[in-house]
């Protein structure tokens, strides 16, 4: 299985994507707008990655590489790509499917447990055996729902915190994939982010749990075997 990973900027990277990656073998390339690299001209990856970033989706004058972006997007789904969106990513996916985009009531900054929708009868759910589950968040933008996808995920700050569509298109707004020193990385480029709120963390409650980032992990790995394990 090949990958093709898009990165918004340098401090939001795939962190343990690529560690599972490389368990399974799969090649990976890149896309890094940062560095005004080109989307792909063939489509000959079968898993598309969308990662985060601090940008809002109208952003075009200071980031005219998201019109690229979303139309490579609306490629990749009539070509029926596997996608899956984290963070920034989920809300550009959320949106390629009808959804609105707008600022979420609070931030939500910090470890925070995600809640299974008790009424989503979905396989996915089932690798997780408990009802909330630790997750990391970075975000003050949220989406409503894409009509007929099935939500997954929610919190007491964010209503909407994962989704999937057709067993095609998964929208993560929560991080499972950072290390860290991706956190660190967050924390050194974007602090200003930490506005205070009943949702936004110290950087030292952030970093105060380091079996968070192994729970994590252990999280991602099975999302992604089962994202990997649905036909093409």
């Amino acid at each position: 299985m090949k990958i093709h990973i898009l990165q918004h900027v340098p401090f939001e990277n795939a962190g343990f994507i690529l560690d599972w990656a490389q368990a399974g073998n799969f090649p990976v390339s890149f896309t890094r707008f940062f560095r005004r690299e080109e989307v792909p001209q063939q489509l000959d990856f079968d898993l598309l990655i969308i990662m985060g970033g601090p940008m809002n989706l109208n952003e075009t004058i200071a980031y005219p590489w998201l019109v690229q972006e979303k139309a490579f997007l609306k490629n990749c789904l009539a070509a029926g790509k596997k996608m899956v969106g984290i963070c920034l990513g989920s809300q550009i996916l959320a949106e390629m499917l009808g959804s609105k985009v707008f600022p979420n009531k609070y931030k939500e900054i910090g470890w925070f447990p995600v809640r299974k929708d008790r009424n989503a009868h979905h396989a996915l759910l089932s690798l997780f055996p408990d009802e909330t589950i630790p997750a990391f968040h970075w975000h003050g933008d949220t989406f409503s729902l894409p009509m007929q996808a099935i939500p997954l995920f929610s919190s007491q700050a964010t209503e909407n915190q994962a989704f999937v569509w057709n067993n095609q298109v998964f929208g993560l707004q929560f991080h499972w994939e950072v290390k860290a020193e991706n956190v660190r990385l967050l924390l050194q480029y974007a602090a200003g982010d930490l506005t205070g709120g009943p949702f936004v963390q110290t950087p030292e409650e952030i970093l105060a749990n380091d079996r968070l980032f192994d729970t994590a992990r252990k999280n991602l790995f099975r999302f992604l075997d089962f994202v990997a394990s649905i036909p093409f």
